[in-house]
């Protein structure tokens, strides 16, 4: 067998594996990631663990990298970026609680527009529009609008 293949692994990350794949409750790609480094650390090839796992020789060697570079974290995905959020908690109950309350005179309730326009001049955030202010109010049980 080629050794460029193998992957050596310390006593304590063994034991952890192995503790870890035989206790029962852990996502599907957490075992396999872990059974795929134990299969490698035990002298299979990439080809021979893609095999077994049913995946990708490609696949496993991801994981065998990931390994390298980055430890038993390599088990768990690493936290994805993301849109960040626009309006945080504190303004959506501060929009929700202005939409509660009485509308301004002249209007006979809030509107969406009329509520992004007052949670602009208030600077409860920099800009928001009617449909975002939707979004908000819509998981309320706010009937004034």
């Amino acid at each position: 067998m080629n050794n460029k293949h193998h992957l050596n692994l310390a006593d304590s990350e063994v034991s952890s594996l192995t503790s870890l794949v035989s206790g029962g409750h852990l996502p599907a790609k957490v075992f396999r990631r872990a059974t795929a480094l134990l299969e490698l650390a035990r002298g299979k090839s990439l080809h021979e663990v893609a095999a077994t796992l049913n995946t990708t020789y490609q696949t496993v060697a991801t994981w065998r990298d990931n390994y390298v570079a980055r430890g038993l974290e390599c088990l768990h995905d690493r936290a994805r970026s993301g849109r960040p959020v626009v309006i945080d908690g504190e303004q959506r109950a501060k929009i929700t609680a202005l939409a509660c309350s009485t509308p301004p005179e002249g209007h006979a309730r809030w509107s969406l527009r009329l509520l992004a326009d007052k949670a602009v001049e208030l600077k409860y955030c920099e800009a928001v529009s009617h449909n975002a202010v939707k979004e908000i109010l819509k998981k309320t049980n706010c009937s004034r609008i």
